[in-house]
């Protein structure tokens, strides 16, 4: 089953921290995994945020933004979802960042899988709560 995976759950391929087992369970099943390309920014950003932390090596950092491409089977541009998550994080008071994942799994006709708590509670009493999976949940 395709999904779109958010960068919360793309970095736990990565480095290990709770829910990193159920994000490479997702990972392993090698169904399609869709994105918007603002994941390459974001996941780049957590590792250079845990290199400054010592979380991880420089090299480490590297492989993580080098190799994550090429784990999605598509990269949408952001400018083709960016209209319809803007009117989403209009609707649900959340940022727009988080709504591009959402647009994407609407447009796709797919679910979302996210460790974002925050997004997972916003959603949790619209129409989208069917389309947006907690990753402990991402596993059915």
């Amino acid at each position: 089953m395709t999904c779109v995976i958010d960068a919360s759950v793309a970095v736990k391929w990565f480095v290990e921290e709770r829910g990193s087992t159920a994000a490479r369970t997702v990972l392993s099943k090698g169904e399609p995994l869709l994105a918007p390309d603002l994941i390459l920014v974001e996941t780049s950003n957590t590792a250079w945020k845990k290199v400054r932390r010592k979380e991880m090596t420089r090299e480490q950092g590297e492989a993580m933004v080098r190799v994550l491409p090429l784990y999605f089977d598509r990269l949408v541009h952001s400018d083709a979802l960016v209209v319809r998550a803007y009117a989403l994080a209009n609707h649900l008071n959340h940022p727009v960042y988080d709504c591009l994942y959402l647009a994407l799994a609407e447009l796709e006709d797919v679910d979302l899988i996210t460790d974002d708590e925050r997004l997972v509670k916003v959603v949790s009493l619209t129409e989208y709560r069917h389309r947006v999976r907690a990753i402990e949940r991402g596993l059915r």
